[in-house]
């Protein structure tokens, strides 16, 4: 440990990677030293977060145990403790009945801190994830169809998680994962030939080049694949469509340059609705990616009796002698010899395995496919697909329901398209912004897409990932309350005080000057463990919760402070330089959750 700057213990590798301590950690260890200074063992030191603000911030009950131990009254404990801390750190030290220590910090701790943060990079915040690899398999999309509502939560919820990781210090790659190697080609193949049987792509004895040019665009494909699919219990184009389906991935020539056709043109589009969302992925990867992979895997795991033969399938046991619940085996070949869907998902791991060598995989889809996630994670373990030290994990989220708890569709009971889905929102807000007289003219778009994004993001994601939700468009978009909207009209808020005020970012934090600025400052200390929490939970909501507290103490401080018409010119710089750090803050949040704030609100 090395002692920085700021006079205290901050575990330091190289200039780079320096950050500043937990406040927690840093209080918990001056009250383990105050705890051996008495003559007491320091593991009693432990602090937390008092549950009861109204009383002090911080309390340790360690000497409720000590007494046990050393056979004397919990209260001669913390009064003997209480007298060892450093009172420059403290506005109070108490000891109370029958032995808490409670704890307010001082001014001047805070000011010291909140400085170590502002100068810091990154506010201090520890790069945990540093050197270490995580992939994040989100969105899901299948190739061929528009993106839905269902597309959504994974989507959004991925995107922050994987922005988290990054800003944490992991190399973090985003891998769409899409849906291009199944049935649904065969399908689109299968119905193509009978609508335009002349094309080359049908004659296996065509030798020349094919077309550059696909012979549809996405607004056919989307309406092939539909009708495609509605003809499944057709006997005889279900067989057209499974053997289409087969030779296409045995290679016939045709029916590649076709698939590759409907790639390029599903992508483009995916890829510009993704970009709608600000949702981007460092990986384009497929189930087709996969499917090389998949014979070697089979065999090895047939020769080392890690699948066996039941009902003239292949399947891997998985089920533990600890499970509460049975657990069937995972299928790795169909009776008819064809793969499925956990078949890919371990092939996919054996690829990101060999490519990028992941301390984790992170899965995000819907909670309905936890069993299947469970199955895999077992039997990629069980053959040594994955290592022990790399670790598996399944984000299963829940699904997003009308404002009456019902499933979101459409006025005619269809499945409503993403796309419409962010018109409406974007419809919906641009009439406030009209109404409201916001900004100007020719501000109008641009602000109204920021305001719906952080309205429609914040909705979802200020949720619980695993918790069903309801939509609901009047209030994800109001400018009160836990929204995405307030958080925005908070930060714009400080920009216009900072404007006014002129040039702030090189002012230094001041010790508070009322209790309103305590409060505020005692918001942004818990900036670094509400990151690290959300990470460890897979909890993007943490954040927003986080933001919506920090966004309450800014305004309230703001309503009870005269910020701009303070006389004293010192007390004014440290009021824009505490806005200025909660302003960075913000937008560094919001960036994580992945929107962003307009000037002018």
């Amino acid at each position: 440990m090395t002692i920085t700057s700021t006079g205290w213990p901050s575990r330091k590798r190289t200039e780079e990677d320096f950050f500043v301590e937990k406040i927690l950690d840093i209080i918990t260890e001056k009250m383990q030293q105050a705890f051996e200074q008495a003559g007491y063992d320091r593991s009693f030191g432990r602090v937390t977060v008092s549950n009861r603000p109204d009383l002090c911030e911080y309390q340790c009950n360690g000497a409720l145990a000590a007494a046990k131990q050393y056979h004397c009254a919990p209260i001669q404990i913390a009064k003997a403790v209480a007298e060892k801390l450093d009172a420059a750190d403290y506005s109070l030290v108490e000891a109370v009945m029958p032995g808490f220590i409670n704890l307010k910090l001082s001014g001047a701790f805070l000011e010291t801190y909140l400085e170590a943060m502002r100068t810091a990079p990154d506010f201090g915040v520890a790069k945990t994830g540093a050197g270490k690899t995580i992939v994040v398999d989100y969105g899901g999309a299948n190739v061929a169809k528009p993106l839905h509502i269902g597309h959504l939560r994974p989507a959004i919820i991925g995107e922050s998680l994987k922005r988290l990781y990054k800003y944490l210090g992991y190399n973090a790659i985003g891998d769409v994962h899409l849906g291009d190697w199944g049935l649904q080609m065969g399908l689109i193949i299968a119905e193509l030939s009978e609508r335009q049987p002349e094309l080359p792509y049908f004659d296996p004895n065509f030798e020349g080049e094919y077309p550059k040019e696909a012979p549809f665009t996405v607004t056919d494909l989307e309406e092939i694949y539909p009708t495609a699919s509605a003809k499944k219990s057709d006997p005889e184009f279900s067989h057209k469509a499974h053997q289409a389906t087969l030779e296409l991935q045995q290679g016939r020539r045709g029916y590649r340059a076709l698939w590759q056709h409907i790639m390029n043109v599903s992508v483009a589009d995916l890829k510009k609705n993704y970009d709608n969302l600000d949702v981007h992925f460092e990986k384009w990867l497929g189930e087709s990616d996969a499917d090389p992979y998949i014979p070697a895997m089979v065999e090895d795991m047939k020769a080392r009796g890690i699948a066996v033969q039941s009902q003239g399938a292949w399947v891997i046991p998985v089920a533990e002698e600890t499970d509460k619940k049975e657990v069937p085996p995972c299928i790795l070949v169909k009776s008819d010899g064809s793969s499925i869907y956990a078949t890919t998902d371990l092939a996919t791991l054996v690829q990101r395995m060999q490519d990028w060598h992941p301390d984790k995989v992170l899965y995000v889809t819907d909670k309905r496919q936890n069993l299947h996630f469970e199955q895999v994670f077992r039997a990629a373990r069980k053959a040594g697909i994955v290592p022990p030290t790399t670790e598996l994990e399944h984000v299963g989220f829940g699904t997003m329901n009308g404002s009456d708890g019902k499933p979101f569709k459409t006025r005619d009971g269809g499945v409503l398209r993403l796309e419409t889905l962010i018109a409406d929102m974007t419809n919906f807000v641009r009439t406030k912004v009209e109404e409201n007289r916001i900004v100007g003219d020719d501000e109008v778009e641009a602000t109204t897409a920021k305001i719906a994004m952080a309205a429609l993001k914040y909705g979802d994601l200020s949720n619980q990932p695993t918790k069903d939700y309801n939509f609901d468009m009047e209030r994800f978009a109001a400018f009160e309350g836990n929204t995405g909207p307030y958080i925005l009209y908070t930060i714009v808020r400080i920009k216009s005080i900072l404007a006014k005020y002129g040039d702030w970012a090189h002012l230094p934090i001041q010790p508070p000057a009322n209790l309103f600025a305590k409060d505020l400052m005692n918001v942004i200390t818990r900036l670094q463990p509400t990151l690290e929490t959300a990470l460890a939970s897979s909890a993007p909501n943490l954040i927003c919760a986080y933001i919506y507290e920090l966004a309450g103490a800014v305004n309230k401080f703001y309503h009870e402070t005269p910020v701009l018409k303070e006389a004293d010119e010192t007390l004014k710089a440290g009021h824009i330089a505490l806005l200025g750090l909660a302003k960075n803050i913000l937008e560094t949040c919001i960036h994580i959750l992945g929107f962003s704030a307009p000037e002018k609100m």
